[in-house]
């Protein structure tokens, strides 16, 4: 336009370029547009409007402005609309320019000009939205990390103290009745209370370090313990070698949680525990008496949280948990881990490593007690 024409084609010309950009900026390419018909057809018409009709009033003025129009075609439409139409408008504008001047020259000029406009509101529009979706993914996976790590602390929590606090209770009680006629059998429950609870804090410690490590052997022994103390018979069969120090601590947390099941659901009188390590897997099981099947139909404690934490915990090392109600009120519990030899990487839940047999020593521990 030249400086002769009047102001109000001049006005005129500000408003429709205004529309022009807002409608580009505030609609088709915010971060947040997600196409929705028919109200983005609507759009893209009015954008088309605002582009083809002030050409019969500015001409070779307005030439500039369809690349925008070819931009947002990519950005609403599907590929199989979007490219031929993103073509059509491309050679709208170079027959419109061949109208306009002839040259050829020009049309080039146009054609191609026509075309980088296009891609660069298309890219434009695309990397800000794929920032904005990285922003809300990284997010999102913050969120993830910080409820998994909630839930990591609980689960170890209730794993780790379930059979301590048992313990102690047990303990306790046992030792209020001893006190009075056997001072001497009372204080070696009260000593063995103080191991129990120093254990206790020791776990405690190693869930807020985010990493603990149980042995076996200790545990069953403990295991033993506590069920004696509650007057359960205890047949514990141990034949296994050494093994990884993460399978190691998950049979661990096997029977410390299928110990605080018959304490707290069950009136057992006998428990057999049975560690037998096979060629590339070790089982423990577990079947106890006087697990009477609750109202509803579920044996005892598979519906809480503790057999759940399990299978999760083994479904992460590539194990298996069966619970099973016997005849005459006995429940028994198997769980089968892989043996691998790989630890596992930081941040791993117990192990997900390799899947290598592991070699073992020749140490074998055979006992009934």
């Amino acid at each position: 336009m030249s400086t002769s024409n009047p102001p109000i084609t001049v006005a005129l010309s500000l408003a429709y370029t205004v529309a022009l950009l807002a409608l580009q900026l505030a609609y088709f390419s915010r971060a947040s547009y997600r196409p929705k018909p028919p109200w983005s057809y609507v759009a893209l018409l009015a954008q088309a409007c605002l582009v083809y009709l002030p050409l019969l009033q500015y001409g070779q003025a307005w030439v500039s402005r369809p690349g925008f129009l070819a931009g947002s075609v990519l950005l609403v439409l599907n590929a199989s609309a979007a490219v031929p139409l993103f073509v059509l408008v491309v050679a709208s504008m170079g027959w419109i320019q061949g109208q306009l001047s002839g040259s050829g020259a020009d049309i080039a000029y146009t054609t191609v000009s026509t075309v980088i406009t296009g891609l660069v509101v298309f890219g434009l529009s695309r990397l800000t939205k794929l920032v904005n979706e990285l922003h809300a993914a990284r997010n999102e996976l913050a969120q993830l990390a910080v409820a998994k790590e909630r839930l990591r602390f609980a689960r170890d929590l209730h794993d780790l103290l379930g059979m301590s606090l048992s313990a102690i209770t047990l303990k306790s009680e046992l030792t209020s009745r001893l006190i009075a006629d056997h001072p001497t059998k009372a204080s070696e429950e009260l000593a063995a209370i103080l191991t129990v609870s120093r254990r206790a804090l020791a776990d405690v410690r190693s869930v807020a370090s985010g990493y603990h490590r149980l042995s076996l052997n200790e545990e069953c022994d403990s295991a033993e313990s506590v069920l004696r103390t509650a007057d359960v018979e205890v047949v514990l069969r141990r034949e296994y070698d050494e093994m990884p120090a993460k399978v190691s601590t998950l049979l661990a947390t096997v029977l410390r949680e299928g110990v605080t099941n018959v304490l707290r659901h069950s009136k057992a009188e006998r428990c057999d525990i049975v560690i037998a390590q096979e060629s590339h897997s070790v089982r423990i099981e577990m079947v106890n008496d006087g697990a009477a099947r609750e109202p509803g139909g579920d044996p005892y404690g598979t519906g809480g949280s503790g057999l759940r934490n399990l299978s999760e915990r083994l479904a992460a090392a590539c194990g298996e948990l069966a619970t099973e109600q016997l005849d005459d009120d006995r429940f028994r519990l198997v769980a089968t881990i892989p043996l691998l030899e790989s630890a596992p990487r930081d941040g791993d839940d117990l192990f997900t490593a390799s899947r290598r047999p592991w070699r073992f020593g020749s140490r074998r521990h055979d006992s009934v007690r």
